[in-house]
């Protein structure tokens, strides 16, 4: 007589594993944006995780976790905003007219993404057109009193 185990009949299900045909390769180390980086836009208007403007986003400041600017902005426009986040991640990647027509603000040329795990999915995606370098504070060393 067959015995049962011990927890009924139970079956184990193998987890999912993609087949791959005997040409293809996946490469881990590449991020392939199959999907545009708009896909999400929608997303961070239901949940108001944005501010626009330059004098909101210098309100909201220690809120942000990166500003994305329009690549249509005036130079000197562009020189205040990298002055004036000098700690943040700053992004130059679509027009004015662009950003209109994702977040529905007119003459919006500055958009501050608030901090949330959607931000940090959004700028993954647009961390290639990041324009400023991280800050690095320099380190004072005191010198040696001998």
């Amino acid at each position: 007589m067959e015995s049962k185990p011990a927890y009924g009949n139970v079956r184990w299900h193998q987890p999912f594993e993609p087949s791959l045909s005997s040409g293809d390769e996946v490469d881990m180390t590449k991020p392939e944006a199959t999907q545009p980086v708009e896909r999400l836009f929608p997303l961070v208007l239901k949940a108001r995780g944005f501010v626009f403007g330059r004098d909101a986003l210098r309100t909201n400041k220690g809120k942000l976790h990166f500003v994305l600017i329009a690549t249509d902005i005036a130079d000197s426009s562009r020189e205040e905003v990298l002055k004036d986040f000098i700690h943040y991640p700053v992004v130059q990647h679509f027009t004015a007219a662009e950003l209109q027509t994702f977040f529905h603000f007119k003459d919006a040329k500055a958009v501050g993404f608030l901090k949330s795990k959607l931000a940090q999915s959004i700028y993954a995606e647009l961390k290639a057109h990041r324009i400023n370098e991280p800050f690095v504070p320099k380190r004072v060393v005191p010198p040696d009193n001998q």
